[in-house]
């Protein structure tokens, strides 16, 4: 482990040395990609510092009581090893979290899809109850949040929600609330007072922006040809119209627009951009149809990843058998420690399987 993360410390000092070079620094994209780096490697930097402090310190009391006759030294280097020894466990298993690889889809923004499962009416209240208490999540957060696309349940809440969420690791955060959520309790439409299990779902995608498009210059083919039709003598008599092709794609687009070749590159190289991502776009959402569909299931009662009952005051996440009795904080948006749990039991996973 230690190898590992002086090979990291030399990585973060690298980096640091390149954000104060003045070509890194004229280039906005490039230094907020190293920037955002630094700042990632700038945890673990700090951990390994004081896991090798501890260690150090370990050593040099093990390391008295082997060569001081002094006894009261000897008693003092043993009960500050008393006192360290037992932070070296704790302190690697920090460590092995922060080493986890981390998924560069989590800084994205989200779109989050709340919809009414089986139970009528009552599974749409259920669905506008799930965006009350995301919104006010996203309150606490300070996260912007915006409905794309609405349809309203016939006597409340609603059938479907889209919202797009923007903010600090928003996709990170909200991917664990993907799955079937359940409710038990009284309908307000129930005359009997029996209670009631209805379902809505809720899917996290990561959202696709357009610098999410990377085009590699040396994937790029030019042409260059003489424009047609009108536009003076000048644009029919010289090679300023441009045609590029995108060769991994096969996606091409001319420009014979501008008065001047090197105008008419700039503006097929936006058309560019836009074409793929538009057709990165609809990939995209091809996979999040896709996606959909594997973690939300049927929609159904069974197919549940959290129950909120309402005569027992409990919220259960299935997943990882939590059980919390204060119903009433997290429909209010008190989920962060429900996402902590489900965080903490996923990177344990990725440790078992690394």
């Amino acid at each position: 482990m230690l190898d590992k993360l002086e090979a990291i410390k030399e990585r973060y000092e690298y980096i640091g040395e390149q954000l104060t070079d003045p070509e890194v620094i004229a280039d906005m994209k490039r230094y907020t990609k190293i920037s955002k780096e630094y700042k990632n490697l700038g945890e673990i930097v700090d951990a390994y510092h004081k896991y090798k402090d501890l260690l150090g310190n370990i050593a040099t009391n093990k390391e008295l009581l082997q060569t001081e006759s002094d006894e009261e030294l000897r008693e003092m280097a043993k009960m500050e090893l008393d006192e360290l020894e037992p932070k070296v466990e704790p302190m690697e298993e920090e460590i092995k979290f922060l080493l986890i690889p981390k998924d560069p889809e989590d800084e994205k923004n989200a779109i989050m899809e709340i919809r009414a499962g089986t139970g009528g009416d009552e599974a749409s209240i259920f669905a506008g109850d799930l965006y009350r208490m995301y919104t006010r999540y996203f309150d606490n957060q300070k996260w912007k949040h915006e409905i794309v696309a609405v349809t309203e349940g016939t006597v409340g809440g609603y059938s479907k929600l889209i919202i797009e969420v923007s903010g600090k690791d928003v996709y990170g955060t909200l991917k664990y609330e993907s799955g079937g959520h359940r409710v038990q309790r009284v309908p307000k439409t129930e005359s009997q007072g029996r209670v009631h299990t209805s379902a809505a779902t809720v899917v996290v995608m990561p959202r696709l922006e357009m610098e999410d498009v990377n085009v590699n210059k040396a994937d790029l083919s030019w042409d260059t040809f003489r424009a047609s039709g009108a536009g003076g003598q000048h644009v029919n008599k010289t090679e300023s119209a441009v045609r590029v092709t995108h060769i991994p794609t096969g996606t091409v687009v001319e420009c014979q627009d501008g008065r001047s070749q090197l105008k008419n590159r700039e503006i097929a190289l936006e058309k560019l951009y836009v074409r793929l991502y538009e057709r990165q776009r609809e990939e995209h959402e091809s996979k999040v149809a896709g996606a959909r569909k594997s973690l939300v299931g049927t929609g159904d009662r069974s197919g549940k990843v959290r129950t909120y009952n309402y005569p027992q005051n409990r919220v259960t996440d299935h997943r990882i058998n939590l059980t919390l009795y204060k119903l009433g904080s997290i429909v209010d948006g008190d989920i962060q420690g429900i996402i902590d749990a489900l965080r903490v039991a996923d990177n344990a996973e990725k440790l078992k399987e690394g």
